[in-house]
């Protein structure tokens, strides 16, 4: 199952819901998951000790990850790196496990991004962060904006890629 998450209720949104109607007709089991409609906590070491364990979302959002074989990041550029709706979501699963890379580990993940600003500096952050979490994300990415549409020629090889790995 390729499990295609945004940061993002706008542009990015709009990205991940054409990528996934991009992989429909893939035969490939697409689910989106868009982090700003989910109530998770600020993550913070207090907040952790303070919710006696991992609060019910987290578990719910892990479950998600936990079953998917791929992944496709869709993220906005943020002061120049990760949305902290992104880098929120990640720390809470990174202390959800006693393996943090459990839910990353060698699952392959695409990234894009969808900016009004560079989006290059996000692209690189989440290359990163993604690797470090034992991810292996493909070379392609995709980065659109305003003024640089989405090249669907693109986008379908990338979705080929992930739904062959």
């Amino acid at each position: 199952m390729l499990l295609i998450i945004t940061a993002s209720n706008g542009k990015n949104l709009e990205l991940a819901l054409h990528l996934a109607s991009m992989a429909a007709p893939m035969d490939c089991p697409t689910q989106v998951l868009d982090l700003t409609e989910l109530d998770l906590p600020l993550y913070t070491p207090q907040a952790h000790a303070h919710a006696q364990g991992t609060p019910a979302t987290v578990e719910d959002l892990a479950a998600r990850f936990r079953a998917a074989d791929t992944f496709f990041f869709c993220a906005p550029e943020y002061n120049g790196s990760i949305p902290p709706t992104l880098t929120n979501a990640v720390a809470w699963l990174s202390v959800s496990t006693d393996d943090f890379r459990e839910l990353f580990n060698t699952k392959p993940v695409a990234i894009a991004t969808h900016s009004g600003g560079g989006g290059s500096k996000l692209l690189v952050a989440l290359r990163l962060m993604l690797g470090h979490l034992g991810c292996n994300v493909i070379g392609r990415e995709l980065l659109t904006s305003p003024k640089r549409p989405l090249n669907d020629e693109s986008a379908v090889a990338i979705l080929e890629q992930l739904a062959g790995a």
